[in-house]
């Protein structure tokens, strides 16, 4: 091929496409992106946004013995072919529980700042969390509790208003049994 391109054998001055040196200083200049969160706050209802988005938390298997470590796994789905963005309460933007205690913890652990975040999903996207309980409760800076046996629910929600209401929950049992 060298030889070719060295020769003057493919250069005639009638023909407009025969290779040649670049005689244009200028370099191609890319598209401008577009923002997915202006674009789905513009174009995608709030009321369909929520409802685009699935939340599902599992766990391996349902009952475990006394100590032993809980792994769970959420999961949320954008369902639609569209970024999707969802306004949240604060930067914090989802939390879980166990039965209603907060991260299994009744101390605070961190106060969020009270402006807004948003929960950014691209086109189709899934985003797993995978998290541990321990099978403890938090009480005081220093102390832990031990989960009593019998069952317990692990919950997981979005941090946006009336969560439960628009479909951003969900939860799973799991059942403690004394060591044996």
């Amino acid at each position: 091929m060298r030889r070719i391109y060295e020769s003057d054998a493919i250069e005639r001055d009638d023909e407009p496409f025969t290779p040649h040196e670049r005689e244009s200083s200028t370099t191609v200049q890319s598209f401008r992106s577009v923002n997915s969160s202006t674009l789905s706050k513009l174009f995608v209802p709030t009321g369909l946004r929520q409802r685009a988005i699935s939340v599902d938390i599992v766990t391996p298997q349902t009952t475990f013995s006394a100590g032993e470590p809980i792994p769970f796994t959420v999961t949320m789905r954008n369902s639609l072919p569209l970024p999707v963005t969802l306004s949240t309460e604060s930067p914090l933007l989802w939390t879980w529980d166990i039965d209603g205690v907060t991260e299994a913890t009744h101390v605070a652990r961190y106060d969020p700042p009270d402006k807004s975040g948003e929960f950014n999903f691209q086109r189709g996207e899934r985003k797993r969390f995978r998290k541990v309980w321990h099978q403890l409760f938090k009480v005081s800076d220093s102390e832990w509790e031990e989960a009593a046996t019998g069952e317990h629910t692990i919950s997981v929600q979005i941090n946006v208003p009336n969560a439960e209401e628009k479909g951003l929950t969900a939860e799973t049992t799991v059942h403690i049994s004394p060591d044996e």
